[in-house]
């Protein structure tokens, strides 16, 4: 077997609205409605499913829970017009700008928190 990538993840939320309006507005992802009127965020060619705390859908983690998550999102742009775009949104980073490890190499990172205060990492590569 070998593992190519990754196809989704899910978010368990408190409110598929407010993550939907985070995710969206603020970090740009296109929303995506699919089955039966269940919710994803589209990133390139990965997306996010969103399951509502309250009406988790089966089968799921073992013990899913809102604020559990730990993102890295790749971002393509310049972080000083990121960091704008999140201070015009109202969302504080909370670290940054920091250099880490990413999956391909060095990376420059913000990080903030998402309405369940999940954290999610904005990384930035330099070059394609």
């Amino acid at each position: 077997m070998r593992i190519t990538g990754i196809d989704h993840i899910v978010l368990t939320v408190a409110s598929v609205e407010a993550s939907v309006d985070f995710y969206s507005r603020v970090l740009g992802m296109d929303v995506v409605t699919f089955g039966r009127g269940r919710t994803a965020l589209r990133l390139g060619d990965q997306k996010i499913n969103l399951h509502p705390a309250d009406a988790p859908i089966a089968p799921h983690a073992d013990r899913p829970a809102p604020g559990s998550a730990d993102l890295c999102l790749v971002v393509v742009g310049g972080l000083d017009a990121v960091a704008a775009r999140l201070a015009d949104c109202g969302v504080p980073v909370e670290l940054g700008p920091v250099d880490r490890a990413g999956a391909r190499g060095p990376v420059r990172s913000l990080y903030v928190r998402d309405p369940d205060r999940n954290l999610v990492e904005l990384a930035f590569y330099d070059g394609p």
